[in-house]
């Protein structure tokens, strides 16, 4: 098993009694995989287990996940409890979550929606946008906001209707805007830290127990292509 991160580096952006949110640095996984590699639900239970002296196994509900590659905004939950109400969150899209990207190519608008057909294949672990519905596909739904022009790169802002596999992803390249270090859906070249300029920025949503509205903000990754963007 490869270990990939430790508690005392977990960046901490929200904890109580009922759940803890995670910006997630890139090459962590959420949740365990065939790679065999320690995740993030792991480091996590093990950090409560030993900030609280908590006897016996630590209960941690994943609430939805990121792209390996990616970074930013995980929740998860702490009590069965909240797990139950943040899924019911999700599936009834009471969960604003927007994303920042950084693409090589400005979109045809200052700002507009993407409506796409996606299918994925499990061989290659990726996802094919087509323009109408074709067998097995699910309709994607993105909307997106130029944020930022760079001397390289195009800042956008992404608020996503539908929660596909890869649907940032794949949406944008399908557009002509492929995330940097994206080479499975046509970057050029891949970035050192085998990351791509794909983050999870602001997340808002009521909490599922004390009913106060949250609004979190993941810092941007140290690179000098995100800080440029602030």
């Amino acid at each position: 098993m490869k270990i990939l991160s430790n508690k005392s580096n977990l960046q901490i952006l929200f904890e109580d009694n009922h759940m803890i949110v995670i910006n997630k640095r890139t090459g962590d996984i959420v949740q365990g995989d065939k790679t065999g590699d320690e995740p993030l639900s792991e480091v996590i239970k093990a950090y409560i287990k030993d900030k609280y002296n908590k006897p016996g196994n630590v209960y941690l509900g994943v609430v939805h996940r990121l792209d390996r590659p990616t970074t930013g905004l995980v929740i998860f939950a702490k009590t069965s409890k909240a797990l139950t109400r943040l899924n019911a969150m999700f599936a009834e899209k009471k969960v604003n979550k927007t994303y920042w990207a950084l693409v090589n190519n400005a979109p045809p608008k200052q700002q507009d929606t993407l409506i796409n057909w996606l299918k994925k294949n499990p061989k290659n672990n990726k996802s094919t946008a087509y323009p109408k519905e074709i067998r097995d596909s699910k309709k994607a739904i993105l909307h997106y906001t130029v944020l930022k022009k760079l001397d390289r790169y195009v800042l956008l802002e992404i608020a996503l209707e539908t929660g596909r596999h890869h649907q940032i992803r794949c949406q944008l390249a399908q557009l002509g805007c492929k995330i940097k270090g994206d080479l499975k859906y046509g970057a050029h070249r891949s970035n050192k830290d085998a990351s791509i300029h794909l983050h999870a920025r602001h997340i808002q949503f009521t909490h599922p127990v004390t009913k106060e509205d949250i609004l979190i903000t993941a810092p941007l990754p140290q690179d000098a292509l995100w800080d440029a963007c602030l």
